[in-house]
């Protein structure tokens, strides 16, 4: 058996971190992603600080592992054809110009999937091909300011907070991957074979990835409460905490929850005490429960209490720095990285695979991110013979 995307062909325009990171999701399914850079290049190979890795920055590597880098300068009449030539051999193109940028270059939606019925065109952008912002530039910290999620860490009268990665241009990109899978699969069904218009934007995406709090707001005017660490249940029992070593972060949500959390913590008299018997009476007397906890947690390390509460059935974890994370023996135990050679020092990698395991045929690439224009002579030569056969 093969991936479950082999043989399917894609003209992938775009650069940064949404649109690559959503063709390298389709990549690892095994489709052939054929990355169109400028002569300079996608502005991620350079997100590095280190000297020796210009060009083929970490995060440049990881999302852009296993697909072929061809260079066209857009403004040239030569290479505008060629990329539209590359489309022409491609079941899906994805881009991530500003609005209007395609159309003007002759590579738009109208344009190619009238070239070409059966092609699937996604766009992603900050706001969308339509709307009174579709012209705004944005990038990740601007919707997290503009689409209120920004706003939603921290503390009450703290500054806001952004999330400490990119995660709308990550859920974006997961968003236009499975748009562009789903138009691949209707196109399937299709009995004409007709392809699909895709409008990606990075604002949509990241109101549908807050809709635990957008649908209250929307349904039940209830404003959203920034509440710090403390959990979407708003419950004293989850929140974050410091320990006699490090800060452990608690999931007790349910009674039975929070019933063994207080047996484990050798606090069994509060579940006799009408104050903390209950979630609604826990709620009422907050701070009185979470002193009590404080005091208990200082006795032992992060550490020693997520052992101990794991094993009594509790949601529990301590607060690692990512270098602590990547070494835990759950994540090496499930085999979630990726090992290519990076192509900077010519040694072998780690980058992350999928998030997910197929039992066979799963996801992967087994080629390095590419060098700048790579793969050039293999793609336009290939294009070139075709013509020439033709002709």
């Amino acid at each position: 058996m093969a991936q479950p995307l082999a043989g399917v062909r894609i003209a992938d325009f775009s650069h940064v971190i949404a649109g690559p990171l959503a063709t390298q999701f389709l990549c690892l399914l095994g489709a052939e992603v054929i990355k169109i850079e400028p002569p300079a290049g996608d502005a991620m190979r350079h997100y590095t600080r280190e000297p020796g890795r210009q060009g083929m920055a970490e995060p440049f590597l990881s999302s852009n592992a296993g697909k072929k880098s061809v260079v066209l300068d857009l403004k040239d009449p030569e290479g505008l054809q060629a990329a539209r030539d590359i489309v022409g051999t491609c079941d899906i193109m994805l881009e991530n110009f500003r609005p209007g940028v395609a159309d003007r270059l002759g590579l738009g939606a109208d344009a190619m999937t009238k070239a070409h019925p059966g092609l699937i065109y996604c766009s992603v952008s900050g706001f969308g091909q339509e709307g009174p912002m579709r012209d705004y530039p944005a990038i990740d910290q601007v919707i997290q300011s503009m689409s209120g999620l920004m706003y939603l860490s921290g503390h009450e009268g703290e500054p806001a907070q952004r999330i400490g990665f990119p995660i709308v241009d990550t859920y974006t990109a997961l968003l236009s991957a499975f748009a562009v899978l789903a138009a691949y699969v209707q196109r399937q069904a299709d009995p004409e074979g007709r392809g699909q218009v895709v409008d990606v934007s990075m604002m949509d995406a990241t109101m549908v990835l807050m809709s635990s709090v957008v649908a209250p707001l929307l349904i039940a005017g209830k404003e959203p409460v920034r509440a710090g660490n403390r959990g979407f249940s708003g419950m004293p029992t989850a929140d974050t905490f410091p320990t006699g070593d490090g800060e452990i972060t608690l999931g007790a949500v349910q009674q039975v929850q929070v019933e063994r959390l207080f047996r484990a913590m050798e606090l069994e008299s509060l579940l006799e005490d009408p104050r903390f018997a209950t979630g609604p009476a826990r709620l009422e007397h907050d701070a009185e429960l979470t002193a009590l906890l404080t005091a208990r947690f200082a006795q032992k390390s992060a550490q020693e209490w997520e052992t101990l509460l794991a094993e009594a059935g509790v949601p529990a974890g301590k607060v690692r720095p990512l270098s602590e994370a990547l070494e835990l023996p759950q994540v090496t135990a499930r085999d979630i990285f990726l090992e290519v050679e990076d192509p900077a020092t010519g040694q072998p990698t780690r980058i992350p695979n999928a998030g997910f395991r197929f039992r066979r045929d799963g996801p992967g690439v087994s080629t390095p991110a590419p060098k700048l224009g790579e793969h050039g002579d293999e793609i336009l030569g290939a294009l070139r013979r075709t013509v020439s056969s033709e002709g």
